[in-house]
C-alpha cells in the first residue's frame, strides 16, 4: 500500500501496518518536529519525509491508498485551553483538504474525546461518525480515543486484560526514583486534599498515581493517560510505590504502554522519548483498525 501519514510523529502508523501484516511500497510522512522525525529514521529509513502539512499537494505524493494521521489534540483537549477550531486543533483541516485532493481509497483520523458540536462538524467534514476505543483493551493504559474511519466493520477490540503490572521492568535505574525533596513537594501539594505518601503504611507497597491520584493499588489497574507534557518533567509522568519505594515509570515501561517495541524510542534524550510517546498512538489499537484492510 501507499501511506501518506500526516502529524506522523514517531510513525507509530508505520509500525501499525507492520503488525497488521499489510505490506508498504511508500510510505509518506508529514512532520516538524526535529526528534520524531530522529525516532522515525532510526526505525524505518526508508520513510519519505515531507514536512510542513501545509505544503503538501496532490502532486507530492501521487497515487494513495491510505491516509491516516492524528491532528493536534490541543485545543480539543479538557487538559488544553479548549478553544476548538480555532487553536492548533484547526489543522484538522489540512487532512480534510488532502483527503479531498488526494482521494485515497481509505482514511483514517484519530482524536480526543471532545465537545460533541467539534465532534460532529469533524464527523459532518469526513462523512463517518467516529468509533470510540479504549486503549485499555489491548494494553496497560486508559485512553480513550476517537477514530473516523472508512475503512469497513471496525469494531471494537477483544480485552487482551493487560494491566500495569503486566509491562513494569523488574529492575529499573536509581536516577528513576523520587527524592526526600520530591516526595515533599507531592506532600505539600496534595496533602490538603488528603492525599500524601506515607511509606510506614504497610498497604502502600504497591501503588501507582499521578501526583494527584496517590491511593491506588498496582493490582489490576491501568495506567493513566500517557501525555506529551511527561516531556516537561517527572510531575506529569505516572509514579509508582514498590517495595517501599516511589519512582516514575521508565521510558520503556511508557513504550510498553503504547505498545510500541521496547526502546524503539532510543537515540533521542529521556525528555525527547516521553513527550514523543505521550504525543503518539497505542499501536495495537491502530493495527486492529488496519487488519479490516487485509479483507479489502
Amino acid at each position: 500500500m501507499k501511506i501518506l501519514s500526516l502529524f506522523d510523529g514517531i510513525s507509530c502508523g508505520r509500525v501499525a501496518l507492520e503488525r497488521a501484516g499489510i505490506p508498504v511500497e511508500v510510505y509518506y510522512a508529514s512532520e516538524i518536529e526535529q526528534k520524531p522525525i530522529e525516532i522515525s529514521k532510526k526505525n524505518y529509513p526508508d520513510i519519505i519525509q515531507l514536512g510542513d502539512v501545509k505544503k503538501i499537494t496532490k502532486e507530492m505524493v501521487g497515487e494513495i491508498d491510505l491516509i491516516c494521521g492524528g491532528s493536534p489534540c490541543q485545543s480539543f483537549s479538557n487538559a488544553g485551553n479548549r478553544t476548538g477550531f480555532e487553536g492548533k486543533s484547526g489543522l484538522f483541516y489540512e487532512f480534510v483538504r488532502l483527503v479531498n485532493e488526494v482521494k485515497p481509497k481509505y482514511f483514517l483520523l484519530e482524536n480526543v474525546k471532545m465537545k460533541q458540536e467539534w465532534q460532529d462538524i469533524i464527523s459532518a467534514e469526513l462523512g463517518v461518525k467516529p468509533i470510540e476505543i479504549n486503549s485499555s483493551l489491548v494494553s496497560g493504559q486508559n485512553r480513550k480515543r476517537l477514530y473516523w474511519t472508512n475503512i469497513p466493520n471496525v469494531k471494537q477490540p477483544e480485552d487482551k486484560g493487560i494491566y500495569l503490572q503486566d509491562i513494569l521492568e523488574y529492575e529499573v535505574d536509581e536516577r528513576y526514583y523520587l527524592t526526600d525533596s520530591q516526595i515533599k513537594t507531592i506532600n505539600r501539594n496534595f496533602g490538603s486534599k488528603g492525599k500524601t505518601i506515607n511509606l510506614n503504611e504497610n498497604s502502600l507497597i504497591e501503588k501507582i498515581t499521578y501526583p494527584s491520584r496517590i491511593n491506588q493499588k498496582i493490582g489490576q489497574i491501568k495506567s493513566p493517560t500517557l501525555v506529551a507534557a511527561m516531556g516537561m518533567g517527572g510531575g506529569n509522568i505516572p509514579v509508582i510505590i514498590k517495595n517501599g519505594r516511589i519512582r516514575k515509570l521508565t521510558e520503556i515501561e511508557c513504550e510498553r504502554l503504547q505498545t510500541l517495541p521496547d526502546n524503539y524510542t532510543q537515540g533521542v534524550s529521556s525528555t525527547q522519548r516521553y513527550k514523543a510517546i505521550g504525543n503518539g498512538w497505542t499501536v495495537d489499537v491502530i493495527a486492529h483498525i488496519f487488519k479490516n484492510l487485509t479483507n479489502n
